[in-house]
């Protein structure tokens, strides 16, 4: 099937697609470019509201879900039934495919809505064949799996090392690169979704806050956290300095 009939094809099947943001609507098609029809007559669309948990780590695995607009992040209760929030996610990911590559029975982590999102869901079974049997599908599912895996594990090496306030710096710096809007990055400043997110206790979260505010790193605005670009870049300057990542 040609590129236009295919693109064509995946319309019809999700008139949302012209909708999403550019970057998404691209990795969207390039993620799907040798889908059969039959894979995408497979597809259902569902609205989550924020918060809602859509999968559990555990439980078998029965469905493929890409999110089409919004943010969703993952979690782990493993240690001590802590949650630790150690991924959020806002580029094309198929959630449940790697486990289907890798013959996984059971969902290897819990994953929920952060804002509102528009989720596409694929049976286990469609996505399962489809990647059986598209060798470029696979090799895409498995690039993409190599470069989760590569950010996570940077990510809790850096993590491990760092302390207190570094640690925060460094969760800012990633939201900020994830989640700023024309150069401003706004969070809600709970203290205690900022403990599950970093691994650290509330306590270690108020002095941290405190200290970027001291310092002019972070802006307290009626509850809510805020970095400028500016703060942004000295921020990533404590990080960087540390990890040597320059």
């Amino acid at each position: 099937m040609d590129k236009d009939r295919k693109e064509s094809c995946l319309e019809c099947a999700l008139p949302f697609i012209k909708a999403m943001e550019p970057n998404r609507r691209e990795q969207f098609k390039s993620y799907f470019r040798t889908a059969p029809i039959w894979l995408i007559e497979s597809f259902s669309i569902e609205e989550m509201d924020k918060d809602v948990i859509f999968v559990r780590e555990g439980e078998p695995v029965d469905t493929v879900y890409l999110i089409l607009r919004g943010i969703v992040k993952a979690t782990d209760y493993r240690i001590y039934g802590i949650a630790y929030d150690f991924m959020h996610f806002r580029k094309m990911y198929a959630f449940g495919g790697m486990e289907i590559v890798m013959n996984l029975d059971r969902y290897r982590t819990t994953l929920q809505t952060v804002t509102g999102c528009t989720v596409l869901k694929i049976p286990k079974p469609r996505y399962q064949r489809w990647i059986r049997t598209d060798i470029e599908a696979l090799k895409q599912e498995a690039r993409l799996m190599g470069e989760y895996l590569l950010e996570q594990g940077r990510d809790s090496r850096a993590f491990l090392f760092l302390q207190g306030s570094d640690r925060l710096a460094m969760l800012f710096v990633k939201r900020y690169d994830a989640y700023a809007k024309d150069g401003v990055l706004r969070m809600k400043g709970d203290r205690q979704e900022l403990s599950d997110a970093t691994g650290l206790c509330v306590k270690t979260i108020d002095r941290a806050l405190r200290k970027f505010r001291d310092a002019g790193l972070v802006v307290k605005e009626k509850g809510t956290v805020v970095v400028s670009a500016e703060q942004y870049v000295r921020l990533k300057e404590i990080v960087s300095n540390i990890l040597e990542n320059d």
